[in-house]
């Protein structure tokens, strides 16, 4: 058996074992999970012919609910407090990796470790390379999971499948002259499905967006600070700074009415509070009638069967376009800004 550690927010274990199992059996992977509540990680003990076959088989991004994953080396326990260098160095003879980051859950007990964290990584790091176990040019992560003072687990990711922030969390800043910290999920969302080097393109300024849902106007500050004239759809009140922009107007509307007239719109942004299904089936007609060309989305989760939730809404959308001779891409993410919901990115690629 193969194990790994996958995190995920906490409360949403049941949701990322269900997940894991599901999409590592479609590769013939198949295991089982460990977890708590709570906890904020699953274990999965998965059936490989090789090491580090499930990194092989399956992108991290495909994956819904896990932020950061590792496939576990050795598990030690029963630390000196004295010495937990050398058992470490030890336990990783004939390994190489390029880099170091020592983990914990995203939970209250696990965030007591940050400090600790912070002062064994520079003593570790340094034992390591004069050994040469740490080397810059090696390809794969070494991770030291602390679940407790006495017991790391030591584990490795692959740099090309793995995400580049610490516990899989992209933290933000929130904009002071923001309306609502609903602003952080998609300045996120822009930041985890747009590459860098399509931002110029596909988030350029002088674009037409719509925001529907858009009251206070937190998502449609994005599209303002980027530059894009928005459309926003909501019978409440929008922010007066947002509108002295210029580039905003104010439809007070029901966003699940209103169209444009104009098939100029590239982006669609909403973030209204519905039935997962009833917003998916918006999102794919408009893709569909080529009324934007992006969108993003959150789809509010009921407390139970998320997963299932999230596969019944995007069975909605490939059922919808799958009339339309449209390529596209669809992904979605519990992203660090998310609570409970997800936020989906859905695209068009070409139309026939």
């Amino acid at each position: 058996m193969a194990n790994y550690i996958l995190y995920c927010r906490a409360g949403f274990e049941k949701d990322l074992a269900g997940e894991i199992q599901a999409v590592a059996a479609e590769k013939q992977i198949f295991g089982y999970c460990k977890l708590n509540a709570n906890q904020g990680f699953v274990e999965f003990n998965a059936t490989e012919h090789e090491p580090g076959l499930l990194f092989k088989q399956i992108k991290l991004d495909s994956l819904i609910f896990c932020r950061q994953w590792f496939r576990v080396l050795e598990v030690l326990n029963d630390l000196a407090e004295g010495d937990r260098i050398t058992p470490i160095v030890e336990a990783l003879q004939g390994e190489t990796f390029s880099d170091l980051t020592i983990d914990y859950p995203d939970t209250n007990e696990g965030k007591e470790v940050t400090k600790f964290a912070k002062k064994f990584h520079l003593p570790l790091s340094k034992a390591l390379e004069k050994k040469r176990i740490l080397q810059r040019n090696a390809k794969r992560t070494l991770h030291l999971f602390i679940q407790s003072s006495d017991t790391i687990t030591l584990g490795v990711s692959v740099k090309s499948n793995a995400s580049p922030h610490h516990l899989g969390i992209h933290r933000l800043r929130f904009p002071k002259d923001a309306p609502s910290r609903s602003t952080l999920k998609l300045e996120e969302a822009f930041l985890h499905f747009v590459p860098a080097d399509e931002r110029e393109t596909r988030l350029m300024p002088g674009m037409n967006a719509v925001d529907l849902g858009a009251c206070p106007g937190g998502w449609t500050y994005q599209l303002v600070k980027l530059g894009m004239f928005v459309a926003a759809i909501d019978n409440g009140t929008m922010n007066e700074d947002l509108m002295e922009t210029g580039q905003v107007k104010h439809f007070m509307e029901d966003g699940f009415v209103y169209r444009p007239k104009k098939q100029n719109v590239y982006w669609l942004v909403c973030d209204m509070v519905e039935k997962p299904t009833k917003v998916a089936r918006l999102m794919a007609n408009w893709l569909a009638r080529g009324d934007c060309q992006e969108a993003i989305f959150n789809l509010k989760l009921p407390m139970k069967q998320r997963y299932q939730s999230v596969q019944d809404s995007f069975a909605v959308i490939r059922d919808i376009l799958a009339d339309y001779d449209i390529r596209y891409t669809l992904q979605g993410k519990h992203l660090y800004h998310d609570r409970e919901e997800i936020t989906v990115h859905l695209r068009t690629i070409a139309r026939y």
